[in-house]
């Protein structure tokens, strides 16, 4: 099945919804889809997805689970209540979810048991559930990943991904709302989008919007070093001592402007290369 926008859709079922996480901050991963048609290049996330299909043709194939929801609904009566990860290897409001609407009813069932959903996408598409994140604003957080406001950068590394002003509206409506945001400025990518401009907008988003500020370098992944890569000439030659650099002066606009600011993930982040 081929959508109007070229991505090949296609179906499996699966044996689980829910995952344990060693995320910080959450208890469970819930991915309701395979694959991500935003086919970022620095995405780390083909490493952790089974289907070589998938994962060789990063952008081009995203698989729908057919029974997410029913397995969901019997893992919601006998797991704990804990905080459930929305979206750790996919986009849970990438454009199919327009279709398949898994997203929005995992989320309905996950809520109605208690748990708690964090939400990270790069897609306005999320604003479609409003009337659900405002019914249960003390379980529910999204973020936007905002990794620049340059749209030269976004299609350079974001190729498919909706502009960064629809994000950075889609987050400025959830936060109106009374909605609990976030923002993931990440990866921060040497000579690319960690300049002392870049860092002051989102530090000042972040405060206009009430939202804490994640904050993460990139990771260096295997295929970040083949020659070829787009991103391999920003990466090459970089040390740690760039990121202690960097993020103090993030830390610093952080304190200036009175925005909550923690580190993102952690592992292995820029290393000599």
């Amino acid at each position: 099945m081929i959508t109007p926008r070229g991505v090949k859709i296609r179906f499996t079922s699966v044996k689980t919804a829910l995952s344990k996480t060693g995320l910080p901050e959450l208890d469970y991963a819930l991915n309701p889809y395979i694959g991500c048609y935003h086919s970022c290049i620095y995405c780390y996330a083909r490493l952790y997805t089974r289907d070589r299909d998938v994962s060789e043709k990063w952008g081009e194939v995203v698989v729908v689970k057919t029974n997410l929801l029913s397995i969901l609904a019997r893992e919601v009566q006998k797991y704990p209540p804990g905080i459930v990860g929305i979206g750790t290897i996919t986009d849970p409001y990438q454009p199919i979810e327009a279709i398949y609407r898994l997203t929005r009813r995992s989320i309905e069932l996950l809520l109605k048991k208690n748990f708690a959903t964090s939400i990270q996408t790069k897609n306005p598409l999320v604003l479609r559930d409003l009337d659900l994140f405002k019914t249960h604003r003390e379980q529910v957080d999204v973020g936007l990943t905002i990794t620049s406001l340059n749209e030269d950068i976004r299609r350079f590394i974001e190729p498919k991904t909706p502009p960064y002003n629809a994000r950075v509206e889609a987050l400025r409506k959830l936060s109106l709302h009374g909605v609990k945001t976030w923002i993931f400025y990440g990866p921060v990518i040497p000579g690319l989008n960690d300049d002392e401009e870049t860092i002051i907008q989102i530090v000042e988003l972040a405060r206009e919007t009430k939202s804490t500020l994640y904050y993460d370098p990139i990771h260096v992944k295997p295929f970040l070093l083949n020659p070829n890569h787009q991103l391999y000439n920003y990466i090459t030659g970089k040390t740690r001592d760039w990121w202690i650099r960097v993020s103090k002066k993030i830390l610093d606009y952080c304190i200036e402007h009175h925005v909550h600011c923690k580190p993102g993930f952690t592992g292995n982040s820029v290393n000599k290369v």
